[in-house]
């Protein structure tokens, strides 16, 4: 009986408590995200591991920011670059060039334009998202419900972890 006491006071409890440790960071602080496409291209590759802790405030996002949300359209989530804020307008133009409320938006990180146009306005407490990959990107231009609700936002990638060779921060 000594012996399954010491086993409980030495394994179980100290066990259990990293258990829920672990549960209570994932679910307050932060957590992984497994990259399954290239639509991030070059800025997150297929396969990559990120580092993302949660949003508790929306207003602390800007404009450049990946994002990892949930698309209930696509009924999974994503991840993707913030480029429309609330009330903005977000102009496509053929040339894959992005307007927001008529000023043009430098995008650094966009390699591959696409000809795919679109006009949003994106409503209070929601956002647009766009892939950096606009050519392979299925975004918000693609879907029957462009916007993402505030609510929908999980968390702002911030590290990749994973493969090793690619070890650093998300710019």
């Amino acid at each position: 009986m000594d012996f399954i006491k010491r086993m409980i006071k030495d394994w179980a409890i100290p066990i259990i408590i990293a258990v829920v440790l672990a549960l209570l960071v994932k679910q307050f602080l932060f957590f992984l995200v497994s990259v399954p496409t290239g639509s991030m291209y070059p800025t997150i590759k297929e396969g990559d591991r990120i580092f993302v802790t949660r949003v508790h405030n929306v207003n602390n996002l800007k404009r450049g920011d990946i994002v990892v949300f949930y698309s209930k359209e696509l009924g999974k989530p994503l991840i993707k670059r913030l480029i429309g804020l609330p009330n903005e307008k977000v102009e496509i133009k053929k040339d894959g060039s992005v307007y927001i409320n008529g000023k043009k938006l430098l995008e650094p990180y966009v390699k591959e334009k696409s000809d795919k146009t679109g006009d949003f306005q994106v409503p209070d407490s929601e956002y647009l998202f766009l892939g950096d990959n606009r050519t392979n990107s299925y975004d918000s231009r693609y879907w029957q419900d462009p916007y993402i609700s505030k609510d929908q936002i999980q968390g702002k990638a911030y590290f990749i972890i994973y493969p090793f060779n690619r070890i650093g921060m998300l710019k």
